[in-house]
């Protein structure tokens, strides 16, 4: 696949946080996106896809390139019911079977696979990176399964994109954080000597966009370079908004709104992302002043 000219690239998932993003940027760079779609097609550029039954229609993604698989139930939508937790793993094992038996179909160059930090389990102070071996909580094994199932696409180039805590003011934890912050009302999170590993949005389209036409395959971790703890992110965000961070939110509390997903937010992950450095890749926000000063501007 050459780097340069048009690319016929699919997407699940594609109206997701990161799905939109990626989806506009890719049209921008005048490529042609079709989105897996659940209901019956409306237009040329969806392909109808049902997880549950395994079925995809393979016939309109012949001469795609790419396969970007993003869909997955999110995990701080909802409480951590044993419901949902089911619905979150098996949104993502049922999802990336059916496509990744599709890819191993169709052969595109290259088949990208969601997945998330959450493979580390919990690190502590610890710096961990793609060869790191998974943590043993529920998103740890969540993750575990979910690479593997991604296995199924075979010989065809197989990246698992470890996504960290994605920043957009439109949605995600940021646009959660953002109201209570304009308002003064923000502080840290628990202890706050969490580690966050983030990435802006920007980067994390960037990064998708490099590893398309990359060589790489496996694992590859999507977060800035300099992660940094609850307290660091906090004061940032404050400063930004030239608002105070003075009212944290003590971690008892967070079990309460949050239950299980509050394991996420006062957890601790220090995750470097050493295969997309190692590839050349260049960061537009590696520093989390910058990032936010941007992204509270939009």
């Amino acid at each position: 696949m050459a780097k340069s000219g048009v690319k016929r690239i699919a997407i699940s998932g594609a109206s997701g946080l990161i799905g939109t993003a990626l989806c506009g940027q890719l049209r921008n760079d005048g490529h042609t996106v079709l989105r897996f779609v659940r209901r019956e097609t409306k237009s040329t550029d969806e392909i109808r896809w049902d997880p549950k039954t395994g079925e995809v229609e393979l016939s309109k993604l012949e001469g795609v390139n790419a396969v970007i698989h993003l869909a997955g139930a999110g995990v701080g939508d909802k409480r951590w019911t044993s419901k949902y937790r089911a619905e979150i793993l098996n949104s993502r094992l049922l999802g990336t079977t059916a496509i990744a038996q599709a890819v191993a179909t169709v052969k595109p160059d290259v088949f990208i696979s969601a997945s998330a930090i959450g493979w580390y389990g919990e690190t502590g102070n610890r710096a961990v990176t793609e060869n790191d071996k998974p943590g043993d909580d529920f998103l740890a094994t969540v993750c575990r399964e979910w690479e593997h199932a991604a296995d199924l696409a075979g010989d065809v180039r197989t990246v698992k994109i470890r996504t960290g805590l994605v920043l957009d003011p439109t949605g995600g934890a940021l646009g959660r954080m953002l109201p209570l912050f304009k308002f003064g009302l923000g502080g840290k999170l628990g202890s706050g000597k969490q580690w966050w590993s983030w990435i802006t949005m920007h980067d994390q389209v960037k990064a998708i966009n490099h590893l398309i036409d990359s060589k790489v395959s496996g694992p590859v971790n999507l977060t800035s370079p300099n992660p940094v703890t609850n307290s660091q992110f906090t004061a940032a965000l404050a400063r930004a908004l030239h608002r105070p961070a003075i009212f944290p939110a003590p971690a008892f509390a967070l079990k309460l709104a949050l239950g299980g997903f509050s394991t996420e937010i006062l957890g601790s992950k220090k995750v470097i992302p050493q295969v997309l450095l190692d590839d050349g890749f260049e960061f537009d926000y590696p520093q989390i002043p910058n990032a936010l000063e941007e992204l509270v501007q939009l």
